[in-house]
């Protein structure tokens, strides 16, 4: 059994920026050398952790934690559409670990992911379908917040788990850091009524949007944004981007104090690095199975504040 670890960024403005943000060559050489690592690594499965963003979970039913047996990433903005390779017996194998152990995941035979995961899978490992997935969804945009320390201690154990197997896995886990997507995905109720029955219903209100007519919303408000962040009328601070929030996470983070999250406050880190910054949940369950399974701290391999992609990229691994 070997394992690796990859977390980085996602943002749908990565594929409809109105202008290159300052560190874009640097930012393309660091996912690159990172998928070039993924693909060399050649995983014999990937768990692959991460959120949502109202394509697959709603809130008549929102999960802290979901095991897909079966997956099928939407078409959404940044997105990539198609089936996942899920090993749908290890997906069974790691949620009987997981209850055995104190954790307890709902199961999904049909999950529904958006580019929360489909753009990382695609891009580190050559396809959706490119390699035996397990999608481990972790809730980080919706009230009651998962606290920290029930993340770590699902990564924990899917790390023990992990390291019984005689496989190459490779710990995959999308989103983050500082980012304040509030105007895409709205506080519930503060969003036009139909975008709040969307929220609520996934369609089935009839007052709701049509999975088609969200998806539509969602292409033409990310071009909008785009637009707005380049003249000036959407600002760092209005994203949220924090950079001294994103250090701080770091340094606890590859000194692999897993632990000191389980006292972080996820209100405090919403109201400091906006709500995008609760997609850090799969960073620390991707970090604590690398640890449990026997692997190294993780190093950063980049990270700045991109403004023009809506976010504060950062991409780490380890081995």
């Amino acid at each position: 059994m070997k394992t690796s670890l990859i977390c980085a960024s996602h943002s749908p403005l990565l594929y409809c920026f109105a202008k290159a943000p300052r560190d874009w060559e640097a930012l393309q050489a660091a996912y690159e050398k990172r998928e070039a690592a993924a693909q060399a690594f050649d995983a014999d499965l990937v768990i692959a952790f991460g959120a949502d963003h109202f394509n697959g979970f709603f809130l008549k039913l929102m999960p802290a934690f979901c095991v897909g047996l079966k997956a099928t990433a939407v078409g959404d903005i940044g997105g990539f559409e198609g089936a996942l390779d899920v090993p749908a017996d290890l997906a069974v194998d790691i949620v009987n670990h997981l209850r055995k152990n104190d954790v307890d995941p709902a199961v999904s035979t049909d999950m529904t992911i958006d580019h929360a995961f489909s753009q990382t899978i695609n891009n580190m490992l050559g396809g959706l379908a490119a390699k035996p997935v397990v999608p481990v969804f972790i809730n980080a945009i919706a009230e009651p917040f998962v606290p920290f320390r029930r993340t770590r201690l699902m990564g924990e154990a899917i790390g023990r788990y992990a390291a019984g197997l005689d496989k190459r896995v490779l710990f995959l886990a999308s989103g983050g850091m500082s980012h304040n997507p509030r105007r895409y995905y709205p506080v519930l109720g503060d969003g036009t009524p139909e975008v709040t029955a969307w929220q609520l219903s996934g369609g089935d209100d009839p007052g709701s949007l049509s999975p088609s007519q969200w998806l539509d919303l969602l292409e033409v408000m990310h071009h909008e944004g785009a637009e707005m962040i380049v003249r000036g009328e959407r600002t760092a601070k209005d994203m949220r981007l924090n950079e001294e929030a994103d250090r701080r996470f770091l340094e606890v983070f590859c000194n692999n104090r897993l632990d000191e999250f389980d006292d972080w406050d996820p209100h405090a880190l919403v109201a400091e690095a906006g709500i995008g910054s609760m997609e850090l949940h799969t960073w620390i369950a991707a970090a604590a199975a690398h640890k449990a399974a026997g692997g190294s701290a993780p190093v950063t391999d980049f990270y700045s504040v991109a403004p023009e992609l809506g976010i504060a990229a950062g991409i780490v691994h380890g081995d």
